[in-house]
Formats: C-alpha cells, structure tokens, sequence
C-alpha cells in the first residue's frame, strides 16, 4: 500500500500528473536496451538503490512517496529511506532474524505494520509508530494448520491479513486500529477451498484492496487459479475463476492490483524458472466477477504488479526476468527491463519503486 495522506496536496497532483504524463509517454517508446525503460539514454528507467543488504530478499515493498519508501525480507529484515533510496536505515525488529517478513504496508515515514510468514508460530504481525525504533508483536499465530502469506489495509484503522486455508476455507485476520489488535473472522462468509489451494507469499499482492471495503485475494495451487472478492471488509466472499493456468502447487495468480474497485489485473504463472508461464495475466472491468485473459500477456512468470498513478490504463508487472509494462489497461504487455524484482509498488507522485533478490532496490527516474 502506498501513502494514505490525503490533505493539502492539489499543487503536488497537478504537478505529479505533469511529471506522470511525461513519463508515460518516454514509457512507451519501444526499448533499446536492458535496463533501460525508453530507449533514449536512460530518460525514465529503473534507477538501482543501494540498499547495503546483498544476502536479503526483498519480497515486502511499501512506496509512501518519491523520498519514502520501507522494504521487509529474509533474515527478519526491515529497511526504511527517507532519502529516495540513497541511504537505507536497518529498522528490523528485535529478535526477529529467524523470520521471512514478505509483507510490510506503510501509512508514512513513522508508521508502518510488518507481515512474517510461515507455519504456526513464523506467522506474525508487527507495528511501529516511530520509524521503525521501536516495534510491537500485535500478532503471532497460534494454529499450526494456518499460514498467513499477505496483508492489506483500506485506511489507517482497518486493515486484513489472509492465511492459507485452515479447516476448508481461507482464513481472514481483521484489525480496526491500525495494526495493533487482531482478531480472526468468521469462516461462514468464506467459499469452501479447491483441493491444494492457497495463496503465495512472493510479493505482498495476494491481499489487496481499494476503497473503503473491497479487497481480494489471489490464489493458485488448485485446479483453477482463483480471485476472491469481499464488498464487506472481509465478512463474505465470492469467487471467479481466472484463464491464469493452475493444476500446479506453483502455478496460480501471484499478484493483483485495482486501480478503484472494479478495473483489475491479476500476474502470475509459474514460478519454476524451467517451466513455460502461458498466459501469466489477467483483466477485469466489472470487480472481478468475471476475468478475461491478455491478449498478449507477459512472456513469463510475474509476481508483482501495481497501476501507474493519474493513468486509466498504464500498469508495470515484475518479476525474476524483467519488468513488462501495458498502456491498454493490461489487454497488451510488452517487456521493457531485463533485471529481477519480485513487488513494485507506485505513489501519487509516480515514485514507482521495486525491489527483489540479493538485496535489490530501484526506483523509476528520469
């Protein structure tokens, strides 16, 4: 999730939508080299960040602005800058080296909630209200049958985490204080899960949301790749298949974005780096309820995805070969960067930022 901040910002969205503008246009130029997003010298491109943490994975990506953004890994890892990416602060939680943080959703520079994932215990949730200086265990699982792989908030207050399924059906972890407090929802609103259905933990978009009370969820494993929908915050659901191919415990939707609560795209494949991944994306124009595959989808496996700010029909999806970018609202993908991230999130200000293996960090720049 990126900023919430929604107040004195009308100068900066005028601005932002200039700078949005510009840049998508340099997007669409077809590419020349690797690495390089327009083809003209490196105009708009992915800028790498040094993050100092080379044996880090970072799946866990959280954009506030151009200067802000926090990253979560292996190792219990948790980094924060507040300088555009030229200096990374360690803010790891105490005690948590054993733990693989894969989610982490920030509201700014001070407050931000952490996900571990994992069996059992592994499963966890942490909150800091001091940039990191401090944190507070608001969570740690206690079934051993439950695994939580994504969370998500709709504002500051209310937010969701979601576990693969426990009993039958996914499991759904509700807060209404920002993070601090957590309780389990009922199960009855939830559909009965395929047969070796669940969610991946690879980018921290398997959980997300837009407005006030819709959020969904990605799965795979199955016999069909799934998106689950809730108009509640999580107290009902229903599910839609998805053409993304599934039949595999690493096959399924990796990764969704919604750009308002009914234009959609779903990423995923396979993440087997020698299996092929057909038609690895998917679009909705009716809030999931029904899902049509890309015409020309990405050429392989993607795990993550965000919509570029102030454009109806501009999104970037990642992943462990390339960056691939649409500008028909996810009908049509084509590859514009050949380096590995796993999650990219953008901000209001088109401060795209992406992140992945060995410690990996960029950000789009002009």
């Amino acid at each position: 999730m990126g900023s919430t901040r929604r107040g004195g910002r009308t100068g900066r969205l005028v601005a932002a939508g200039v700078v949005c503008g510009a840049a998508l246009a340099a997007l669409t130029v077809p590419t020349a080299q690797a690495r390089t997003i327009d083809g003209h010298g490196g105009s708009v491109h992915w800028a790498e960040k040094d993050s100092g943490s080379p044996q880090v994975r970072f799946r866990g990506l959280a954009a506030v602005d151009r200067d802000t953004a926090w990253l979560a890994g292996t190792a219990g890892t948790v980094l924060r800058t507040t300088d555009g990416g030229a200096s990374w602060r360690n803010v790891s939680p105490p005690g948590a080296a054993d733990l693989q943080f894969r989610d982490v959703e920030a509201f700014d520079a001070r407050r931000a909630v952490v996900l571990a994932i994992g069996e059992g215990e592994a499963s966890r949730v942490y909150r800091t209200d001091d940039g990191g200086a401090t944190w507070t265990e608001s969570f740690r699982n206690t079934d051993p049958k439950a695994f939580y792989d994504c969370l998500a908030f709709f504002d500051r207050r209310h937010g969701l985490a979601m576990s693969d399924p426990v009993d039958g059906r996914f499991r759904i972890l509700s807060t209404s204080d920002g993070g601090r407090t957590w309780r389990v929802l009922p199960a009855d609103g939830m559909p009965a899960a395929l047969d070796g259905e669940a969610g991946f933990a690879a980018s921290g978009q398997c959980l997300v949301t837009s407005g006030p009370k819709d959020v969904w969820l990605a799965t795979g494993g199955g016999a069909h790749a799934r998106v689950l929908h809730s108009a509640d915050r999580g107290q009902t659901w229903t599910a839609a298949d998805t053409p993304v191919p599934a039949g595999d415990p690493a096959r399924g939707v990796f990764a969704l974005a919604f750009r308002d609560r009914t234009h959609g795209l779903a990423v995923g494949g396979d993440y087997r780096p020698d299996q092929p991944s057909p038609q690895a994306a998917a679009v909705t124009a009716d809030g999931g309820r029904t899902w049509g595959p890309a015409a020309t989808p990405p050429p392989a496996y993607r795990s993550g995805a965000a919509w570029l700010p102030h454009s109806r029909t501009a999104a970037l999806a990642v992943g462990p070969t390339g960056t691939d970018l649409t500008t028909d609202g996810g009908r049509t993908w084509r590859t514009i960067d050949t380096g590995s991230y796993d999650t990219v999130d953008c901000t209001w200000d088109l401060s795209c930022w992406a992140a992945g293996e060995k410690g990996r960090v960029a950000r789009l720049e002009r």
